[in-house]
């Protein structure tokens, strides 16, 4: 049997690795600013993880929702501390996209209606109950196909206004950073009056923080920012630092009922397990802070690189947007310097997403590397 081809792969095999360096099985070793689609979280290997992840499995790695499992309680508790939604309800799946599956079916009970409100270059999960992608970025799912999903540019508050007097949506979802897309966000304006909007419109307004969520940002959610309270919150990737975990964040008027929504290894003893040492970690040594420091930090110097025309993010959820496309200058750093970069939709941005233990000694090894690329080695990018 072969694998199923469908992701061109960079010709590096990395076998183990450990804060943000990756070591291939040539014992070449990469500074990592890419974390895995921003699932590194709190470094590879971090030793606290390790030692809980080592002490459970020992235990007990899985039994079925069916059964009590403390540990879920003791995350949401956690959770909730952390995140100051203390109130909210933790409802545990998988992974990005089962969270904004679960978001959506919630947001359909709750309100008897099913159309979808999303925004360009949004991306919400490959599931066939999530939003796939945009209308403009040819990745299609069911509800694309069914036209349940209505897509609108950012920051236009009276086109969102004009959907909802049509009385048939029943969620908006947004990241509060785009992702895959290319970096792009909301004002605090626009989300401030998309949380009214839903409010006079009983719709339910989901957050999708699958990547910008767990301090990415420099605070705990990056909608925070914009002091709003959404009704969902959608949470995955740096949750578990590489532990397949997600979940959903929900408001207290939304009431469960047994059989609403389930999962087979959501929640299991190992999940529970690496989240709550993630969140333990976080807390203890400040990461929320270094994402936002060091990211600051990021901004200054990366501003100041020749070629680069825009600088986009917040935090360790950054971007270099050229006016060029960058698959060759990421393979450049891949190859030549050794370093893990990030690609996008928009095809001439660098996603830069390490884990948030990174420090400027790092970045100024970036840095340095991308001014070469882009200057003394005359590439033809």
């Amino acid at each position: 049997m072969e694998l199923f081809d469908v992701y061109p792969l960079y010709n590096v095999e990395p076998q183990k690795a450990y804060d943000c360096t990756v070591v291939d099985k040539n014992g070449i070793e990469y500074l990592d600013l890419y974390g895995g689609h921003a699932v590194i979280s709190i470094g590879h290997s971090h030793p606290h993880y390790v030692k809980n992840l080592k002490e459970q499995v020992e235990k007990i790695g899985f039994y079925s929702n069916a059964v009590q499992n403390s540990l879920q309680s003791k995350l949401a508790k956690k959770l909730g501390e952390l995140s100051n939604y203390n109130d909210y309800q933790l409802f545990l799946c998988n992974s990005g996209a089962e969270a904004n599956e679960n978001a959506l079916k919630l947001a359909s009970f709750k309100t008897n209606k099913s159309r979808v409100i999303a925004f360009h270059n949004g991306f919400h999960g490959r599931t066939s109950a999530a939003v796939a992608a945009t209308d403009n970025l040819k990745i299609n799912s069911p509800l694309n196909a069914q036209q349940n999903v209505t897509f609108l540019p950012l920051n236009q508050i009276e086109l969102v206004k004009t959907e909802l007097e049509k009385e048939d949506v029943c969620a908006i979802i947004i990241e509060p950073i785009q992702g895959v897309g290319g970096l792009d966000e909301g004002t605090t304006e626009f989300f401030v009056a998309l949380e009214k909007l839903c409010r006079e419109f009983k719709a339910i307004l989901i957050l999708d923080e699958v990547q910008s969520g767990f301090g990415r940002s420099g605070e705990f959610f990056a909608h925070q920012y914009h002091g709003i309270k959404p009704d969902i919150i959608s949470i995955a990737k740096g949750m578990g630092n590489g532990f397949p975990v997600g979940g959903i964040i929900i408001a207290p008027h939304i009431k469960p009922s047994y059989g609403m929504l389930g999962t087979t290894f959501g929640g299991n003893h190992l999940a529970c397990v690496a989240t709550l040492s993630v969140l333990e970690v976080l807390e203890t040594e400040n990461l929320i802070s270094n994402a936002k420091l060091t990211g600051d930090y990021f901004l200054s110097e990366a501003i100041k690189l020749p070629g680069v025309q825009k600088v986009k993010g917040r935090g360790l959820m950054l971007g270099l947007e050229f006016d060029f496309e960058v698959s060759e200058l990421r393979k450049k750093l891949i190859y030549d310097h050794h370093i893990f970069t990030g690609g996008a939709m928009n095809k001439k941005l660098l996603r830069i997403l390490p884990p948030l233990t990174i420090g400027k000694k790092e970045i100024d090894k970036f840095i340095n590397a991308l001014q070469s690329v882009l200057t003394e080695e005359k590439v033809d990018l």
